[in-house]
């Protein structure tokens, strides 16, 4: 297949992606680790064969913007080899130090000055080592040895396979989001939640603190004026808000929060608002917002880069992307099989834009009747055929389990983020009754999609009738549950000198020119969508924000260089989508 390389209009440099990469715990401690690595390549049979060259993380090889030669692969046989020679600074070093990585593809070992602080298996989780015993001020070489088994075992793996084309895209391996190290006094603030309660009018704090504080000190601000300056005594610190602004889509208030636990000062924020379903007067079960339905039109985000593939190339590009979205009209993005750097989140909730998050979707190969004959022919089977649906491997199970637990605590303070969504299509799908009793578990103050798609278990087991409707009509179902349409559309128009592979495109319905695109748009949202509100729809997610490799149904070019659906088209077909 004859594909192209095309890079995207962001600035990059030799240290990319160096903003602080945790907005809501942030501290003055900050070494960025990005840039250019040394790195090699070899089979796993083989012995070491010394360093082959410069990498620049955190790209994956198989990247453009990574450095490395067109074509470079890691293959499920192949070690990826990492080595960084860097100086700490004098005064850095406090009484714990920890490094961090944002994600990396798959499976890792990690070594500091020749000290092995451990492993990690997850390709799209953040992790952490406590190095206060390995690290030193001065010189420092930090090591790795990752593999990545892609889509030939269980692990997760998302949107990457092996054999790629059509809805699934070139796997990518190692390192692909920011490395940093921070270090802490003796007594610290571990973790954070942040409960915001408008029913009561108030904000709940719950605090993990390593050592023995003497004070705890918590400062609410609008940004201008204090508005709490409160002492906070144990764990659990409940702060009155009797005044303040609700964070809507068209409202995104945001307040700075300040925890000082000692020595050690987190800067944080929150936003006051509630997600949740409700019962409107004509008996529709509806999503809402602060109590109030609210319809969320939404748009379906790979977040793929033509570039960077899972790496966005720049803050500002992540920035764009949820910019653009805000500009159309929407006012939510579902975040398709992917967990983003937090600097995305935090965008979204600047810019009042919901999130719905996807769990990030493993299992052995996929079954095609599971994932699309039986469902497109309306046949939803139980999922606790663990073999049908790619999920025999009970320790592939487990480690689901394990990793929802993470993505929950990596993305519980995020204010945008209003719904969870466990499966998509089948993808690896078993026991979806349960993993939704165990996530609500985990977190009770989002709503959850038990099965975005297809293979539902019955109106007993989700808040949601989740539908994707290609290919046909958008009818709405008589159901007892909140209708969601959770992906539609996914029309496509070629754009020629900013495609992935010209010869071999991929779309649900394409138009040859601009005008005819925006009209089969416009005519979708006005013949079907629009109609559906008043038979019980509460949410849309049109498919795509972005082209990505062969998929060409984006609202965007895979380059982010041409817009392809107008703003105004846009902007008009989402402000009547409204209750």
């Amino acid at each position: 297949m004859n594909t192209i390389r095309l890079k995207t209009p962001f600035e990059v440099g030799d240290k990319p992606l160096s903003e602080y990469p945790r907005p809501q715990f942030a501290r003055d401690s900050y070494l960025n680790l990005n840039g250019w690595w040394d790195y090699a390549i070899c089979d796993r049979a083989e012995a070491f064969p010394g360093w082959q060259g410069k990498i620049l993380v955190p790209f994956s090889p198989e990247s453009l913007l990574s450095g490395l030669p067109e074509g470079t692969e890691v293959t499920p046989s192949d070690v990826l080899y990492y080595r960084l020679k860097f100086t700490v600074p004098e005064g850095f070093l406090k009484a714990h130090t920890f490094l961090h990585f944002g994600a990396v593809d798959c499976a890792c070992r990690v070594y500091l000055n020749e000290k092995e602080l451990g492993t990690h298996v997850g390709g799209y989780t953040p992790f952490s080592f406590d190095i206060t015993a390995a690290v030193r001020e001065g010189a420092n070489t930090l090591e790795l040895a990752v593999t990545d088994p892609s889509d030939t075992e269980w692990h997760s793996r998302g949107k990457q396979r092996i054999k790629h084309g059509g809805i699934w895209y070139t796997p990518q391996s190692g390192i692909w989001q920011t490395v940093w190290m921070e270090s802490v006094p003796e007594t610290y603030l571990k973790d954070l939640t942040i409960l915001p309660d408008i029913d009561r009018d108030r904000l709940v704090l719950e605090l993990d603190i390593a050592g023995s504080a003497d004070s705890v000190n918590v400062i609410v601000s609008d940004g201008v004026n204090a508005l709490v300056n409160q002492k906070a005594e144990g764990d659990r610190v409940v702060i009155a808000m009797p005044e303040y602004e609700l964070w809507t889509p068209e409202n995104p208030k945001l307040y700075d929060l300040y925890i000082k636990v000692g020595e050690d000062v987190v800067r944080s924020y929150f936003g006051m608002r509630k997600f949740s379903v409700v019962t409107d007067r004509k008996g529709f079960k509806r999503l809402a917002l602060n109590n109030v339905p609210y319809f969320q039109t939404g748009v379906l985000d790979q977040g793929y880069w033509s570039d960077g593939m899972l790496t966005p190339p720049s803050n500002a590009a992540l920035e764009y992307d949820v910019k653009l979205v805000k500009s159309m009209g929407f006012n939510m993005i579902r975040k398709h099989i992917k967990i983003e750097p937090l600097r995305w989140y935090y965008h979204c909730d600047r810019e009042g834009i919901i999130v719905w998050q996807d769990m990030v979707s493993g299992g052995t190969a996929y079954k095609f009747a599971a994932i699309g004959v039986l469902p497109f022919i309306g046949i939803h089977l139980k999922d606790d055929r663990y073999k049908f649906f790619s999920r025999a491997d009970e320790e592939g199970r487990r480690e689901f389990v394990s990793e929802m637990e993470d993505t929950v605590r990596y993305l519980k303070n995020c204010v945008s983020l209003g719904m969870w969504v466990i499966f998509n299509e089948g993808w690896g799908q078993f026991d979806s009754v349960e993993m939704t009793k165990k996530l609500a578990a985990m977190d009770s103050t989002r709503v959850i999609d038990s099965v975005s798609g297809w293979h539902d278990q019955g109106e007993d087991s989700s808040q949601l009738k989740s539908l994707h409707v290609y290919f046909k009509p958008v009818r709405i179902p008589d159901d007892k549950r909140c209708i969601v349409l959770s992906e539609f559309g996914g029309y496509s128009l070629p754009t020629e000198g900013h495609m992935f592979s010209p010869d071999k495109l991929f779309g649900y319905k394409k138009y040859k020119s601009t005008d005819a695109f925006a009209a089969a748009f416009k005519k979708l949202y006005e013949k079907q969508i629009i109609p559906g509100i008043d038979k019980g729809l509460s949410a849309t997610v049109y498919t795509q924000v972005s082209d990505v490799e062969e998929e060409i149904n984006g609202l965007v070019t895979y380059d982010r260089r041409v817009i392809k659906m107008p703003k105004e088209v846009a902007r008009e077909v989402n402000s009547k989508l409204k209750y």
